[in-house]
């Protein structure tokens, strides 16, 4: 038997053990999903440990998505975005790569959005906006990044080719020109609020929420209601963890599964 986990602290929230259990039941592989919750100074021991019992691979979640970078062989997206989410134990070191901007990429795909020579515009500056950042750059998109604190849009701008930072005083007048839209903030999941402006969106654009609870955020209500593409952020969290999977077993993840077992959830 095979085995996959999640490494972060707190894990209890997760909903990658239900999706990847049904993923491997759909495919019978023999294999379970497990958590692990180490403390932040036993993080490199914790890497070691799961290597040497074999466990084939752990995705990462917060707050070891940064500091695990120093204990395995990050591919190059995973060194420009400066962040790991899964660890692949099947070679002779661990290797550390980032499914977050591939999970992002596949929801647009889903919808048959193009990212090619569109404007984007991402709400965030943190770990998801850095991947979604990075991602829409290397699709082809000219990438507008705003953030409430400014510095650190322009900062994250520096990293990405060719993208702008801006304060979200300026929103209005970046979506004036974009086709893609992306609230990569919490903001939503605890309160029925959205940092865009309603009158500010329109019906060419295509919209991805990173927030999966509640699945149907302000945002999303307020640009379906003007006729835009709605993606809630579910669809990211499925593929992010389909991308794990199939890195893991070497097969198509069986994805209507492990969705049906997401939404469950949800």
């Amino acid at each position: 038997m095979d085995v996959y986990g999640l490494l972060g602290n707190p894990v209890g929230h997760s909903l990658s053990p239900p999706m990847h259990e049904a993923g491997y039941e759909a495919l019978g592989i023999d294999a379970r999903y497990v958590t692990f919750e180490p403390e932040p100074s036993d993080l490199e021991a914790a890497i070691g440990g799961a290597q040497a019992l074999g466990v084939a691979g752990l995705n990462v979640t917060i707050p070891f998505k940064q500091d695990v970078l120093e204990y395995v062989d990050a591919d190059d997206l995973a060194r420009r975005i400066g962040a790991v989410n899964t660890i692949d134990f099947t070679g002779e070191t661990p290797t550390g790569h980032n499914t977050d901007a591939a999970g992002a990429r596949r929801a647009f795909e889903r919808y048959d959005v193009a990212l090619d020579g569109e404007t984007a515009v991402v709400v965030g500056a943190g770990g998801a906006g850095r991947a979604i950042s990075f991602m829409l750059a290397d699709a082809g998109a000219t990438v507008h990044i705003a953030n409430r604190t400014e510095s650190s849009a322009h900062e994250l701008a520096s990293a990405v080719p060719g993208a702008t930072g801006h304060g979200l005083d300026s929103l209005a007048a970046l979506l004036d020109d974009a086709t893609v839209l992306v609230n990569a903030t919490s903001v939503g999941m605890e309160e029925d609020e959205t940092s865009v402006p309603a009158d500010a969106l329109h019906g060419d654009l295509a919209v991805l929420d990173a927030v999966y609870r509640p699945l149907e955020t302000r945002l999303l209500g307020d640009a379906a209601d003007c006729g835009a593409t709605t993606i809630d952020g579910a669809w990211m969290l499925l593929y992010q963890g389909v991308e794990a999977f199939e890195r893991w077993t070497g097969r198509d993840a069986p994805v209507d599964a492990m969705n049906e077992a997401l939404r469950s959830e949800l």
